[in-house]
This record gives C-alpha cells, sequence and structure tokens, in this order.
C-alpha cells in the first residue's frame, strides 16, 4: 500500500450518556508494540473505571492488523462497532480507547453502541485527517537570497520544509514524497533551483493534506 489515511494528530472527547461517563482518547500509532503499550498506560491511568474499551487497524509488514476489545462490556457492543468506524472511514495507523465510568444505570446494548460510538466519531471531529505516503527526508542548503524563491518552489511542488537552520547558508530540512524526490534533484542538476547542496538523510513516511 502506498498510501493511507490515518490522523495527524491524538485527540480526545469526552460524553455522559445516563449519568455514564465515556471518555474516547483516540492516538495514531506507527506499530503494534506501540499500540499495545499505550493501552497499557491508558489502563493504569484510568485504573478504577468500569471499561477501556479498544479498537485498532495498524499497517504492519505491508498488512493491515486489525484488533478490538470490549473488557467486558456485552460482546459486540464497543470494540467491534468503533472497529467498523475506523473501517468505513479507511483509517489506518490509528488506536480508539473509550474508558466508561458506570454510573448506576444500565444503557441496553443499543444504548452501549450508541454511545461508544458517538464517543469515537467526536474525538476524530476533534482532530484532522491526513494522507501518508513513503517519502523522503533531505537536507539542502542554499543562500539566504535563494530562500524566499525556494519556499515558493517547496509551496508549488507539495514539499514541505520541517525545519530551517540559519547559519552561513540557510539549512532547510525538508519532506517529499518519493516519487518526487527525481525531480528534486533533476531541477537542482539543471539549476532550476539555486541550491548549493542536497544530501539524501532516510526514507519514512510523511503527511500529506486530504
Amino acid at each position: 500500500m502506498n498510501e493511507f489515511i490515518t490522523i495527524k494528530e491524538n485527540s480526545n472527547a469526552q460524553i455522559t450518556e445516563k449519568k455514564s461517563k465515556f471518555i474516547a482518547n483516540l492516538f495514531y500509532v506507527e506499530s503494534i508494540k506501540e499500540a499495545e503499550e499505550i493501552i497499557e498506560k491508558t489502563k493504569k491511568k484510568y485504573f478504577d473505571a468500569k471499561h477501556n474499551c479498544i479498537a485498532y487497524r495498524i499497517m504492519e509488514n505491508e498488512q493491515i492488523v486489525e484488533r478490538f476489545s470490549d473488557d467486558g462490556e456485552p460482546s459486540g457492543t464497543a470494540g467491534a462497532p468503533m472497529l467498523n468506524i475506523l473501517q468505513k472511514n479507511n483509517l489506518i495507523n490509528v488506536l480508539i480507547i473509550v474508558t466508561r465510568y458506570f454510573g448506576g444505570i444500565l444503557l441496553g446494548t443499543g444504548g452501549l453502541v450508541k454511545a461508544y460510538s458517538n464517543s469515537l466519531l467526536l474525538a476524530l471531529e476533534n482532530t484532522t485527517k491526513v494522507i501518508k505516503c513513503m517519502g523522503e527526508e533531505l537536507e539542502v542548503s542554499l543562500e539566504y537570497s535563494q530562500f524566499e524563491s525556494f519556499k515558493y518552489y517547496c509551496k508549488i511542488n507539495d514539499i514541505n520544509i520541517v525545519d530551517v537552520n540559519y547559519k552561513e547558508n540557510i539549512i532547510c530540512k525538508i519532506e517529499l514524497e518519493t516519487i518526487k524526490k527525481d525531480k528534486l534533484l533533476d531541477d537542482f542538476k539543471t539549476k532550476k533551483i539555486n541550491l548549493s547542496n542536497i544530501e539524501e538523510l532516510n526514507k519514512k513516511l510523511i503527511a500529506k493534506s486530504i
């Protein structure tokens, strides 16, 4: 899979249904190990809660791994509905944990599905969806007089300037899609952009707007 939809930043949300409090924590994760560590930390944080229900979809070894748990709620009322929402939104590398503090009034299976689903949907409203794709991280050096034109070049070519250091020359760390790297290198060689040097750093997943 060359690219997938995920979330830009972690978010949270909270709703109350018949005195039961539902706290949704939505995380961007890059591995199953990371997700499981967050689940354990969250369970410790909300150790006094009745339930910590989870669902995640994670890309690992080019395969989508899915897991959900109702954590003591009636089967199919918490984890599965949340996983279904992640699937319908084509979200990957996302972990949702909804913590429930029981308020003493039973919600019934339909009420539980609605509460857990709405908690996740509200948390999704509080973040931004982005596309993650395979990209490259590079470092470029340029003269101060070329900085404004280089920023414009990056803007029209969907290149993200992630860091700028002002030294004898300006040193920029940039991210771009792998498929766009050859154009950048060619423009550098043919002097379509005036850079002093380009150094390739590493490959990484990068975000682009939807």
